[in-house]
């Protein structure tokens, strides 16, 4: 089968021909159709210690097949009882260990029947299911963890890439205003997402605070950083916040004294990505596909995704 791989830490990705993987007992095998971009994805391989294995991680398998989120039919079943069948079209997450042994980058991928992966609804196409397993479920369980509701505000650094994209619908959803902090001009397409402002962060981080201080001089209840990798960056986006909000990040830089803040960690579940799904399903979620390439030109994207500003998701045709 063709796959995306790299042979060692810090080496290349590129295409390659692998044996396709069996199915372990409980486990099923997917003919991916669809695999989506994650910033996980490439960081993956840079987050490592000496030694060549990411502080905690259990020891990779190489080649390394690259690759989260997928979609695509279910081609084989493994042993024992399962709940899916033949010829079930499906998208999930690959979390089975060891890292590598299946990526989503790849003509087939093997996943345990009771990991986040799930049935695609009739009316949803295979390339927006294999979009939404990472960046909606991380998007919906920060709503979850920072409690805005209808008539609190949100300010979202990063808000134009998927997670972003996502986290703006479904809190406009809730009746929560967001306040979109993006790079360039992105003000149509996030306000037709739910944003009621955004502010372009290319003008430097003293006409960025200046704007939200416009719109909120208390501040805002809530912010989500989803690009900051240093605590100063974040430091000045939470001195944006009300007195007792409440600080997100998913880059793991911790906020500065007095400020309440969670260092996201995703915790996908196959029921969350049946609810997702449900309400892409019936037009109450729109699934932000930026680009959808071949999967040969997937080191490329990784490389591109690298230096930061994605507009959506993209996607790759296996």
């Amino acid at each position: 089968m063709r796959a995306i791989a790299v042979s060692a830490f810090r080496a290349e990705p590129g295409l390659v021909e692998l044996p396709k993987p069996d199915p372990g007992a409980g486990e099923v095998r997917v003919k991916v159709e669809y695999a989506a971009l994650n910033p996980l994805d490439w960081q993956t391989l840079d987050r490592q210690t000496a030694d060549g294995t990411p502080p905690g991680a259990s020891p990779h398998v190489f080649p390394f097949v690259l690759g989260t989120d997928f979609a695509g039919r279910v081609d084989m079943i493994g042993s024992g009882d399962n709940r899916f069948r033949v010829g079930d079209a499906v998208f999930g997450r690959v979390t089975a260990p060891p890292p590598g042994r299946c990526g989503a980058y790849a003509e087939y991928v093997c996943v345990p029947q009771d990991s986040p992966i799930t049935l695609v609804p009739r009316d949803m196409p295979l390339h927006a299911a294999a979009a939404l397993p990472s960046a909606g479920t991380t998007a919906a369980q920060i709503l979850s963890s920072t409690a805005v509701r209808s008539g609190l505000s949100l300010l979202v650094v990063g808000a134009t890439g998927g997670v972003g994209s996502f986290l703006t619908q479904l809190a406009a959803a809730r009746g929560t205003a967001v306040v979109a902090a993006v790079r360039g001009d992105e003000g149509r397409r996030m306000k037709t997402l739910g944003a009621i402002a955004t502010i372009d962060t290319t003008h430097g981080p003293d006409a960025s605070a200046s704007a939200v201080r416009a719109l909120y001089p208390e501040g805002v209840d809530a912010l989500v950083d989803l690009v900051s990798t240093d605590t100063g960056s974040f430091a000045a986006y939470a001195a944006l916040l009300r007195d007792g909000g409440v600080a997100v990040t998913t880059r793991s830089v911790a906020a500065p004294p007095g400020v309440a803040w969670s260092d996201y960690r995703l915790a996908p579940t196959a029921a969350l990505l049946d609810e997702l799904a449900s309400a892409v399903a019936r037009g109450e979620l729109e699934v932000p596909i930026d680009m959808e390439l071949p999967l040969e030109k997937a080191p490329q994207a990784l490389t591109q995704n690298r230096a930061g500003g994605a507009r959506g998701k993209t996607v790759f045709a296996v």
